[in-house]
């Protein structure tokens, strides 16, 4: 592939920045469609609440398991294996899932095949391509596709529900599976070839580690450094503080007597001011440092957590919106910081499996924030308890960038 590594254009870079754009948002604007889907689902099959939302523990657990291999995917064959088998799997499984007759039907064909091609489609595949391509202000690049989760969750739900009025559930799922699938042929009309080829320099650098007593970075040895524990920390506790408020904020505040329309619009804007702050943030964090900028975030989350808290209070539309701006605006941004250090810690190659692997951690807190807040609700009878553990789990995700050598440091030796 030596023969590839010639200097690549603006051109060449913009649209390699736009594809991982383009396939994230695919990703995560797909599973974000599953609680639009979730009513016409559970009463076209006949399944209870608890029954219908094991598809999406499913999806996300598919996700999480699955990240390792997608970055071993593309590490070892490349982003036209990767992408392929992507929009393969998630397009194979919508158009699957309309014709399910079963839970276990659409729990695979969903929860499963939907999660696999998420996993591969996501920003495991991202942080391996672009981190080959960029090597100065790679927090800024790297918040562009990590934006596509918020630009998704606009898009693909609204889309979703614009089908669902035209059609019924099991129409709308295969036409969504269509069109993925007929996205397979354009993908790969992009030069994934070259792209995985990495620039000159950074193939440079991996014939360097290759070529080393220690040899390039490697899962294995990536986890013998308190780097990657200390990022794996980072993205637990992150995850835990943020699916500890996010799936229950908009039942928190109907209860609290905002009415539901009003509710769900906070939380759409919420969502969409995290394109904002992903932005801002990888370009803040390339000129004044992670640790500043990623301790600036935590406190916002926090005080945008305190802020709905005080609606048990003081119900006003004020503090609503506190909690709108000050989490809404930070909500995801941590993760374009952590793929950064990613880059930065592990160089040299690997980048997509480590990535991966480290991404357990981030559905293993999603999990354990979303089922242990409703555990913390159903014993307490409030939202106290689980607010009270968001707050925590932030605390907790902060002091990692100030207690861990590595991370305050941002080097680490070789392998």
């Amino acid at each position: 592939m030596a023969n590839q590594a010639v200097e690549p254009g603006r051109r060449f870079l913009l649209a390699l920045v736009f594809f991982t754009f383009a396939m994230n948002l695919l990703a995560r604007g797909t599973q974000e469609s599953f609680a639009v889907f979730l009513l016409p689902v559970q009463k076209g099959l006949g399944l209870t609440r608890p029954q219908i939302t094991l598809t999406y523990a499913a999806n996300m657990l598919t996700y999480g398991l699955a990240a390792p291999f997608a970055g071993q995917l593309v590490d070892r064959l490349g982003a036209r294996v990767t992408y392929g088998l992507g929009l393969t799997s998630l397009g194979a499984g919508y158009v699957l899932a309309g014709f399910a007759t079963e839970l276990w039907h659409y729990v695979i064909a969903v929860g499963v095949l939907g999660g696999l091609g998420a996993a591969a489609l996501g920003m495991v595949a991202a942080s391996a391509l672009l981190s080959r391509w960029f090597s100065h202000r790679i927090g800024a690049v790297m918040s562009v596709p990590y934006a596509a989760v918020g630009v998704g969750m606009l898009v693909l739900p609204p889309l979703t529900q614009l089908l669902l009025s035209r059609y019924d559930w099991r129409a709308t799922y295969q036409i969504l599976g269509a069109l993925v699938l007929g996205l397979l042929p354009l993908a790969l009309l992009f030069p994934l070839g070259r792209i995985s080829a990495g620039s000159a320099q950074w193939q440079a650098l991996r014939a360097a580690a290759r070529a080393s007593a220690t040899g390039p970075w490697t899962v294995s040895s990536a986890v013998r450094t308190n780097a990657f524990w200390g990022l794996f920390a980072v993205y637990l506790f992150t995850s835990l503080a943020a699916y500890s408020v996010t799936p229950h904020s908009v039942a928190y505040l109907v209860e609290q007597g905002l009415d539901p329309l009003a509710a769900a619009g906070a939380f759409g804007l919420a969502g969409a001011l995290s394109v904002v702050g992903m932005l801002a943030v990888g370009w803040i964090s390339d000129r004044f440092g992670r640790r500043p900028t990623v301790t600036f975030s935590y406190l916002s989350t926090i005080l945008g957590i305190v802020s709905l808290s005080l609606v048990t209070l003081w119900p006003s539309l004020v503090l609503v919106y506190g909690f709108v701006l000050f989490f809404g605006l930070m909500q995801g941004v941590r993760g374009p910081i952590i793929v950064a250090l990613v880059a930065v810690l592990f160089p040299g190659g690997g980048v997509g499996a480590i990535y991966g692997t480290l991404s357990l951690a981030m559905g293993l807190g999603a999990a354990l924030g979303a089922w242990g807040s409703g555990l913390l609700f159903g014993w307490t009878g409030s939202y106290l308890a689980s607010f009270l553990l968001a707050i925590g789990a932030a605390l907790a995700g902060m002091s990692c960038f100030w207690v861990i050598p590595s991370l305050r440091r941002e080097r680490i030796a070789a392998p």
